[in-house]
């Protein structure tokens, strides 16, 4: 592996606690790479509460998922940099001149800014859904295939790479590159809940196929000791 072990670690803070937002990030700091705030966390603290938890020194995923036209999501990128986060996300179903508009916007609001230019990825299927729900909302193709097309759409878009579950690591990276990052959730450690996520892999299994960041919320969040959970799951990553 290329990457210390821990660093491929992002933890999910779903929480609307500014105070446990914090509190985590700091605990959590030697033993993962990054902390991902997402739509709940943002929808009661906006910018501030990101500030917050950036004052803790700890890269931040900001996943919020945008999907309108592209005038709108590059102008939502350009509002977002000064918050300097390290991972962005967009719907690779907004199609091909979103997401180069996209990728325009990171780069050039990063230089407006003056910070690192956050690593731009797009959502293919969300973990959540399987084969039947896709048919249900009509698509022609089945899930494997759709989200590797939606992969070489990202890429040919100039996105930096995708979020997909672990069941399609392999494929990603066969089709678009060993360089192209794949962002990926449905990580349950051995023996955790499976909760809402369809398309799950161990942290391990997801890593050695080649994950360049899982994410992982609850089996750290909501363990007993989420350090010792975290410390846990860092550790299985070198073995």
């Amino acid at each position: 592996m290329t990457m210390q072990d821990c660093k491929r670690i992002l933890c999910a803070l779903d929480t609307t606690e500014v105070s446990q937002a914090t509190s985590l990030a700091r605990a959590l700091a030697p033993h993962v790479g990054g902390v991902k705030l997402g739509l709940e966390y943002f929808g009661a603290h906006g910018p501030e509460g990101f500030r917050q938890v950036a004052e803790t020194g700890m890269p931040i995923f900001l996943d919020l998922k945008l999907h309108d036209i592209p005038n709108t999501v590059a102008k939502a990128i350009h509002a977002l940099m000064p918050l300097r986060p390290s991972i962005m996300t967009i719907h690779t179903a907004g199609g091909p001149a979103m997401m180069a508009a996209a990728a325009k916007a990171a780069t050039e609001a990063a230089e407006t800014v003056g910070c690192p230019r956050p690593i731009i990825v797009g959502v293919t299927i969300l973990t959540s859904l399987d084969e039947s729900d896709l048919e249900a909302v009509g698509y022609q193709n089945n899930l494997s295939d759709q989200v590797v097309r939606l992969a070489r759409l990202a890429k040919d878009s100039g996105l930096d790479g995708v979020v997909c579950s672990p069941l399609e690591i392999e494929l990603i990276k066969e089709a678009c590159g060993q360089e192209f990052k794949l962002v990926v959730p449905g990580i349950r450690p051995a023996g955790s809940a499976t909760g809402d996520q369809k398309r799950i892999m161990t942290p391990k299994q997801a890593v050695d196929k080649g994950a360049d960041y899982i994410v992982i919320g609850r089996p750290i969040t909501q363990a007993e000791d989420p350090v010792a959970a975290a410390r846990g799951i860092a550790q299985d990553l070198g073995a």
